[in-house]
C-alpha cells in the first residue's frame, strides 16, 4: 500500500526556536535594517555592499544554528509517510535535520546568482562581495527571492498542495502573500493541522485541527497523533 502523502508549510517560528530572527518584527525592521533597504531590487540598486553584507550575516547566523526538535521530527514523519515540506525559510535546517524533500519557496542563503540569469545558480558558504562576479559577468547576489520580485517555485508548491492526504501548517501567521494562499489549494475533505503560538484565521477552511503553542511542542504533538505508537 504506497504511503500517505503529508505536505508541510512551515515558516519563520519553526527556525526561531533554533534562534534565527524572523523576518519581520512589529516594528516593521529586520534584525535593525529597514526590510526596504536590505530585500528589494531597489535596495540592492541603491546599496549591493549593504546588503550583501546583511545576507553574509544571515548565512553566518544560519551556518550556526542548529535544527530543533520540530526539524527532526517533521523529518521523522518520513519513516511512515511520504513528505514534501514547503518552506518559507532560507535556512538549510529542514534538510540538516533530515528532509529530503524541500521546496524553498523564498531562496536559499547558501546558493547565489547572477544577476544576469537567475538560472545561473551556485553554492556558497562564506561571503559574497561586490565585484565578485558570475562567468556570465554579472554580479553575484544571494539567491533570494525579494519583495517585488516573482516567486518561481510558487507554481509547484500549489501543484503539491492539491495532493495533500495530510496537510500540515507550522510557524506561519499565513499574512505574506503568495505563500498564505497555499492552504487554498489543499482538498477540502483533507485533515489540516494547524501549528502557532497564534493560531491564524482559518475559519472558512474545512477538516481543520489547530495545536496552539511553540513548533517544537506543537510538532511533538503532531507525531503523537499521527504516530501514536
Amino acid at each position: 500500500m504506497s504511503k500517505k502523502h503529508i505536505v508541510i508549510l512551515t515558516g519563520a517560528g519553526i527556525s526561531a526556536q533554533s534562534g534565527l530572527k524572523t523576518f519581520r518584527d512589529s516594528d516593521g525592521l529586520w534584525m535593525g535594517y529597514n526590510i526596504e533597504e536590505v530585500a528589494t531590487p531597489r535596495g540592492f540598486a541603491k546599496d549591493p555592499a549593504l546588503v550583501l553584507d546583511f545576507y553574509n550575516q544571515r548565512r553566518s547566523n544560519v551556518k550556526a544554528a542548529l535544527p530543533n526538535t520540530a526539524h527532526t521530527g517533521l523529518a521523522f514523519l518520513e519513516n511512515d509517510f511520504k513528505v514534501t515540506i514547503v518552506t518559507q525559510n532560507i535556512d538549510d535546517l529542514h534538510e540538516r535535520a533530515g528532509s529530503t524533500k524541500v521546496i524553498h519557496l523564498h531562496g536559499e542563503i547558501f546558493k547565489m546568482r547572477s544577476v544576469k540569469n537567475t538560472e545561473n545558480i551556485f553554492d556558497i558558504k562564506g561571503d559574497i562581495n561586490v565585484g565578485d562576479l558570475a562567468k556570465d559577468g554579472g554580479q553575484l547576489r544571494p539567491h533570494i527571492v525579494w519583495f517585488e520580485e516573482p516567486v518561481p517555485m510558487i507554481e509547484k508548491a500549489a501543484f503539491v498542495m492539491q495532493t495533500a492526504d495530510i496537510f500540515v501548517l507550522v510557524g506561519t501567521s499565513l499574512q505574506v502573500y503568495p505563500a498564505a494562499g497555499l492552504i487554498d489549494y489543499v482538498p477540502t475533505n483533507t485533515p489540516k493541522y494547524i501549528i502557532d503560538k497564534t493560531i491564524p484565521e482559518v475559519g472558512k477552511y474545512e477538516n481543520v485541527i489547530t495545536i496552539k503553542g511553540t513548533a517544537t511542542n506543537g510538532v511533538t504533538k503532531l507525531l503523537k497523533i499521527l504516530k501514536p505508537n
